[in-house]
């Protein structure tokens, strides 16, 4: 048995998130049968992360245990060949039995792209949020600092509780190690790096560093809000078309 761990780069615009679903198109199950087909056996490839519908990745990490003798550079061009347009490998390497994509993940990174000119292209539109208000930048620079460090983010999470397989619901404690925005050209991007990420979390904070620069609430508020471990203390859940998962570390 040989454990294959992939790159993946997608556009999640296709797809209704990663995990494999009944009756809809995902990643993990476009995956599934794309590998299916090339080593005729039946797989479940796992990933670092689930993506959510509408969300993009530059580096998806995935992991499958297969009996296929085929070498690794053949899979590359393989698979592509399988795969939709939207989906591209773009390395494959034989791993130790006990490297799994999820378990074994150290740090992950998200850009998310907001555009800001007055029009955005319908060539560009499916890949950012296009927001052309007035916002003050400098403010939401601010903001994003306050989340950096080991903390509870409740008020970021999904509504609906995550839970393990036990059934227990998951801790709400994440550690940021970066996070802060940069201007590039038209764009305003969000990149936070951290030890992991809750479901919606980060596009919940997204959400609310704009309530920030339209001055509805400081940035320093973000404080307040982390305290009050409360969902409806921060912002809305900003659009899934510009998040990036960007890279795995481990």
């Amino acid at each position: 048995m040989r454990n294959l761990k992939l790159i993946l780069a997608y556009d999640g615009a296709e797809f209704s998130g990663w995990q494999v679903q009944p009756d809809t198109t995902t990643v993990q199950g476009t995956l599934a049968s794309a590998i299916g087909r090339l080593t005729g056996e039946k797989v479940l490839p796992q990933g670092s992360g689930r993506t959510d519908a509408g969300v993009h990745a530059l580096a998806q990490v995935v992991t499958f245990v297969t009996e296929s003798s085929v070498p690794t550079e053949n899979f590359v061009k393989a698979l592509n060949d399988i795969l939709p347009a939207s989906v591209r490998v773009l390395a494959v390497e034989e791993m130790p039995a006990p490297f799994h994509a999820r378990h074994s993940a150290k740090a992950k990174s998200y850009r998310y792209r907001i555009y800001r000119g007055a029009i955005c292209s319908p060539f560009l539109a499916r890949y950012v949020w296009h927001y052309p208000y007035p916002l003050d930048e400098t403010a939401m620079a601010r903001a994003a600092e306050f989340v950096v460090g080991e903390k509870d983010f409740t008020s970021f999470a999904a509504v609906d509780p995550e839970r393990g397989k036990d059934g227990e619901i998951v801790s709400k404690v994440r550690t940021i190690f970066r996070s802060d925005w940069r201007r590039e050209g038209d764009e305003f991007v969000y990149i936070v790096r951290g030890s992991g990420f809750l479901h919606h979390m980060v596009r919940n904070l997204v959400g609310t560093f704009i309530l920030v620069g339209r001055g509805t609430v400081g940035a320093d508020d973000v404080t307040r809000i982390l305290a009050a471990k409360d969902r409806s203390a921060a912002g809305a859940t900003a659009p899934a078309s510009g998040l990036y998962l960007a890279s795995v570390e481990y």
